[in-house]
C-alpha cells in the first residue's frame, strides 16, 4: 500500500486517529514505551494507551516503577505502535507529565476490582520472594470492594513534539513521513526508508 504526502492529514493527531481506527489489530492500543535514565540508559516495555487528544497520549502505571522513576528524572519518552495487518507503525516522541490526581482517581475506579487490588498489592518493578507473597497481599485486600487509588499510582500524558508514520512497501522501500513542531504548526518531511 502506498502512502503519499497528499494522503496525510496536516494534523498528526488526526492522522494518528485515522490509522488507529483502521489498525485491524485485536489490541490496537498496545504500545511500546521507551524511557531513559538520567545518564541515558534506555529501557522499553509494552503498555496500553488509554486515550489520546490534543493534550497527548495517556497511559497509567505505578510512579514507583522503573518507568515511573525514569520519567520523573527524565521526562522525555517515545511511543511505538505497530499494526501488522495494514503494515503500519507510528512513532511518537515528546515530553511526559503526570495527570491530575482527580483524573487518575476516576480511571482507577473504572478498572476491574481485581486489577485495582493487584495495583495496590504489587510494588511494581521491585523484587518479590515468591508469587505466593503477591497472592497473599491481594487476598488480604479482598474485603474492600472500593479501594482508593494508591498515592504512587496514576496517569501520564505524553505531549508530542514529533510523529513518524511508516507504511510497509515491497522490497523494503517503505514510505516514512515525519511531523515535527514548527512555529504554531507541523512541518512534514518524507524520510528515506
Amino acid at each position: 500500500m502506498e502512502l503519499r504526502r497528499a494522503d496525510l492529514d496536516p494534523d498528526p493527531l488526526a492522522q494518528f486517529a485515522a490509522w488507529f481506527r483502521e489498525a485491524g489489530d485485536p489490541v490496537p492500543e498496545a504500545m511500546g514505551l521507551a524511557t531513559a535514565s538520567p545518564d541515558g540508559r534506555p529501557s522499553a516495555r509494552m503498555v496500553l494507551l488509554k486515550g489520546f487528544d490534543e493534550r497527548g497520549f495517556v497511559f497509567f502505571t505505578s510512579y514507583g516503577s522503573r518507568k515511573g522513576r525514569e520519567l520523573d528524572a527524565n521526562p522525555h519518552a517515545a511511543l511505538l505502535f505497530h499494526w501488522h495487518a495494514p503494515g503500519r507503525q507510528v512513532r511518537v516522541e515528546g515530553t511526559v507529565s503526570r495527570l491530575p490526581a482527580e483524573e487518575s482517581d476516576a480511571y482507577f475506579r473504572s478498572r476491574p476490582l481485581g486489577s485495582r487490588l493487584s495495583a495496590i498489592a504489587s510494588d511494581q518493578s521491585e523484587p518479590v520472594a515468591a508469587r505466593a507473597e503477591l497472592e497473599a497481599r491481594v487476598a488480604a485486600l479482598e474485603g474492600d470492594s472500593d479501594p482508593p487509588r494508591p498515592a504512587d499510582w496514576g496517569g501520564y500524558a505524553l505531549d508530542p513534539v514529533a510523529y513518524e508514520f511508516w507504511q510497509h512497501r515491497d522490497d523494503r522501500l517503505h514510505d516514512r513521513f515525519r511531523y515535527e513542531r514548527e512555529g504554531g504548526g507541523w512541518r512534514i518531511d518524507r524520510l528515506g526508508p
